[in-house]
């Protein structure tokens, strides 16, 4: 925290009617115990193996054993059963498959597409929310038409499919109150088809969907034009304003000046937070743009549908390695080979993935109708909210803060009841709440909205 932060708010923290509290919650050894099960190995190992598939072009074979998208979405498949049967069998694995007709773009045929999708249910039936981690095992080349070249795909997006695959191996036999789910997508590279299949059927079936975590091209730390090493830094990318925004919406939005506060970006904070928690070091730079120039990612049907959905990408990308022919030319390699991929990197992003997912889910859901009161003019701040309806009953909450200028939390109130009334001017600051179990799990922040 800056010193010119601390002068400002110590003052007010000082008669405040509850004392803040330490920046960051408690750290939980068993959650670290799980990032350090990563295995950088096993990431290797199952890089290469999708890379021995030759291509996985969406458009590309389906019925060979050992070449082709369908012998990649057989193998994530097998992999995940695997894991679920040394985790004593609770998560299921399903191909949950789909057509695409001709699109006059990228798709030239109908094309049956499968995500490979595994679920580890949760213990508590009172609990819907579900947390889903995603990377695309589709690859393609520099014509995003040709589905017979060699497309190895290692980080574009081998590196996003095994890291989901190694939290589904470490988290299987782990259990939480709510539903964790393990998908690698298809058809990413023509079209986001499989992202958009899974977020229409996510809307459709009712899931309580509170966090979505892309992971695209999470596994080189090296970055050309200009030449950048950077292996203690992963982006996360995230929404502002709600792709789905209602004219209402809208409107809260312009009362609070809370563009920097959808949830896609409380998300992200959270996760920057979970970073600096579990990470070792390995740091969260919170990009606040919903993706890179000119791309497009599987969040984003997510985010089009209402969901909280952000993406993690590499710090510095090689684009001589993304969506390239194999080829050397004026002696630089062009190709999205193992080589271009640093496997103790990834492994550092999947634990921040995996601490994420763990420390949301451990954690009660987040409060509900949280509200500042402005009936009275006066400089405090008066904050009122609800327990989750469901789910494990939170022990407490904790009322963040920072100034409207700060793009991270500044100080933490732990409050008992379900009202705080804090002598910081809610005009100066922006607030939000969050649950809290007895091992310090927290939920994602909320923003108050205007109550009277």
């Amino acid at each position: 925290m800056k010193p010119a932060v601390l002068l400002l708010l110590a003052p007010f923290a000082a008669f405040a009617q509850t004392k803040p509290a330490a920046l960051l919650p408690p750290a939980d050894p068993q959650i670290q115990k799980l990032v350090d099960e990563i295995s950088a190995k096993n990431l290797e190992a199952d890089i290469r193996k999708l890379v021995s598939f030759g291509t996985r072009h969406t458009l590309s074979d389906t019925q060979s054993p050992t070449h082709g998208i369908g012998a990649a979405r057989n193998y994530v498949r097998d992999e995940f059963l695997k894991y679920s049967k040394a985790g004593g069998g609770r998560m299921t694995v399903e191909m949950d498959t789909f057509t695409i007709k001709p699109d006059g773009k990228r798709i030239n045929k109908p094309v049956l597409m499968a995500n490979v999708l595994a679920t580890l249910p949760g213990t508590d039936p009172t609990d819907t929310r579900v947390i889903l981690v995603s990377g695309h095992i589709d690859s393609r080349v520099t014509d995003v038409m040709n589905a017979t070249a060699d497309a190895p795909g290692a980080n574009d997006d081998g590196s996003g499919t095994v890291l989901v695959m190694e939290l589904a191996r470490v988290l299987a036999g782990q259990q939480f109150p709510c539903t964790l789910k393990f998908v690698a997508v298809q058809g990413e590279e023509q079209g986001l088809y499989g992202s958009g299949h899974l977020a229409e059927r996510a809307k459709k079936e009712g899931w309580n969907l509170i966090a979505m975590l892309n992971n695209d091209i999470v596994g080189n730390s090296h970055g050309f034009d200009p030449e950048i090493s950077d292996a203690t830094q992963v982006r996360v990318f995230s929404e502002g304003v709600p792709a789905n925004e209602t004219p209402d919406q809208a409107k809260i939005r312009r009362q609070l000046s809370s563009e920097n506060d959808a949830p896609s970006r409380q998300l992200a904070r959270y996760i920057q937070r979970a970073a600096q928690l579990y990470g070792h070091g390995h740091k969260v730079a919170l990009e606040y743009r919903p993706d890179r120039f000119l791309r497009g990612g599987d969040h984003t049907p997510f985010n089009q549908q209402g969901f909280a959905a952000v993406r993690f990408t590499e710090m510095n990308e090689d684009y001589t390695h993304q969506h390239q022919d194999l080829r050397t030319e004026k002696t630089r390699f062009y190709g999205d080979v193992i080589d271009g991929v640093d496997f103790t990197y990834l492994r550092r992003n999947a634990g921040i993935n995996l601490a994420t997912m763990a420390a949301l889910a451990l954690a009660p859901a987040a409060p509900a109708q949280v509200e500042v009161l402005t009936a009275n003019l006066t400089n405090r701040t008066e904050l009122r909210w609800q327990a989750p309806a469901a789910g494990p009953k939170p022990s407490g909450y904790v009322v963040l803060v920072r100034e409207t200028s700060a793009p991270q939390w500044q100080q933490r109130f732990p409050v008992a009841g379900l009202m705080a009334d804090l002598p910081i001017s809610k005009d100066n600051f922006i607030f939000g709440v969050v649950s809290v179990d007895a091992a310090g799990h927290e939920s994602v922040a909320v923003l108050p909205v205007v109550g009277r």
